[in-house]
């Protein structure tokens, strides 16, 4: 159904071309992001198309592991050294530009009004002032993954779209050895994983909430809604038994190795899914709540021109940002990674909407929501101690969800406070 194109020629946009002129010396640029195979793989395709329709231009890529990214990009950009575009999670944005990391995309090659006109709508998180300071070549959304074979053995004939049947089924597809030891989960857990967005965005609205006020300047799950939402995901496990926290140490693990029937995750793990030999997968729409309603999240990595890259190096660096932001460089992406493309024009098709695998993913992105970080590590980290403090500590659902928002407001007050 998607299929790679190499057709951009020398067709950057019209600004691009005017700030490049007729230049033709050689110029090499650095682009950065963490090791993901796929994304590697999909900016390789990427490099490649753009080299062989500039080839005076060089793109040099480096990847790091996740848990170096952001450490290794802080230093290296001060000192003048590392990436002239670099690719950054949408939530790290504020850091970067108080770091003065990151520099405006020019706005006669990336006028806003165009941007806003041809991308979704969440990209708008982008704009500072007038002029956008980054923009994703894909989006993502949150759906349930599936195990096929584990559906067939249990006799499900398809994926539970509430949840209520998401614990049912989960309780049937949970196995236990003779001493009681879980062997395979109904559903993965892990708020280390997806689960803090499911929690925030999904399950207190789905309970009656909103996570956040004020533009996501205060913090607003500390409620009788976001009480129920917590009670929920606790008692999967502990009620309900259908999970167990750090089963086979990582969610995506669990899954891949056939262990676990359903999994929530984000549509960047179709790519690696696809590369798994013998497992047999489908794709759902995230269960509704006990309304019915329907509620995802959404998020997007971006690409940014950084501070360190100025002159030749800036202008290749901004023709580089035009092609990896088109219609071209989108469909490569998703035929290679598996994320949705960042324009509807080239995600909202009704090809797409249907595919079995995009489809469901594409769907959620119509009703999804887009926590706006402060600081994207230390409020994961804040719910990821919620839960622990129930698990480990015994301390009641109420107890820890108000210790939660009162840290979590802390870190709000204290960086909108500045």
């Amino acid at each position: 159904m998607f299929s790679n194109v190499k057709s951009w020629a020398l067709g950057a946009s019209v600004g691009a071309i005017g700030l490049l002129g007729t230049a033709a010396q050689a110029v090499e640029i650095e682009y950065w992001q963490y090791f993901f195979e796929a994304r590697v793989t999909a900016m390789d395709t990427l490099i490649e198309n753009f080299e062989a329709a500039n080839p005076d231009i060089t793109v040099k890529m480096t990847h790091f592991p996740y848990a170096d990214y952001r450490t290794k990009v802080a230093a290296a950009i001060p000192a003048g050294e590392g990436p002239d575009v670099v690719q950054l999670f949408y939530g790290w944005l504020n850091d970067y530009v108080d770091a003065e990391l990151i520099q405006p995309l020019p706005t006669d090659v990336f006028p806003p009004d165009r941007i806003e006109a041809e991308f979704f709508p969440m990209v708008s998180a982008m704009r500072r002032d007038d002029a956008y300071m980054a923009l994703p070549t894909a989006v993502r959304s949150l759906a349930l993954f599936y195990n096929e074979r584990l559906f067939e053995e249990a006799g499900f004939a398809e994926a539970p779209k509430t949840l209520d049947e998401l614990i049912e089924m989960g309780k049937a597809m949970t196995k236990r050895d003779a001493a009681g030891n879980v062997t395979q989960v109904g559903l993965t857990t892990g708020m280390t994983g997806q689960d803090h967005h499911w929690f925030r965005e999904v399950l207190t609205r789905q309970f009656g909430g909103n996570p956040y006020a004020d533009g996501y300047r205060q913090v607003n799950y500390n409620d009788d809604a976001g009480s129920k939402a917590l009670q929920f995901y606790m008692d999967l496990e502990k009620v309900h038994g259908l999970t167990q926290s750090g089963f086979m140490d990582e969610a995506q693990a669990a899954f891949k190795a056939g262990r676990a029937a359903m999994h929530i995750d984000g549509s960047f793990r179709i790519g690696a899914l696809n590369d798994t030999r013998g497992l047999k997968w489908g794709v759902a729409e995230l269960p509704a709540g006990p309304d019915g309603t329907k509620s995802n999240y959404s998020s997007y990595w971006v690409n940014a021109i950084t501070t360190k890259a100025e002159g030749e190096k800036y202008e290749a660096a901004v023709k580089f940002m035009d092609y990896i932001t088109s219609d071209e460089a989108m469909q490569v992406w998703i035929d290679t990674v598996g994320e949705l493309p960042a324009k509807p024009s080239a995600a909202l098709t009704e090809a797409n909407a249907s595919d079995p695998i995009y489809g469901p993913f594409i769907r959620g992105l119509e009703y999804a929501n887009t926590t706006i970080f402060a600081n994207e590590s230390e409020q994961r980290q804040i719910l990821v101690d919620m839960v622990s403090r129930v698990e480990l500590e015994g301390q009641s659902v109420a107890d820890s969800l108000a210790a939660a928002a009162a840290a979590e407001q802390a870190l709000l007050n204290e960086y909108y406070g500045d």
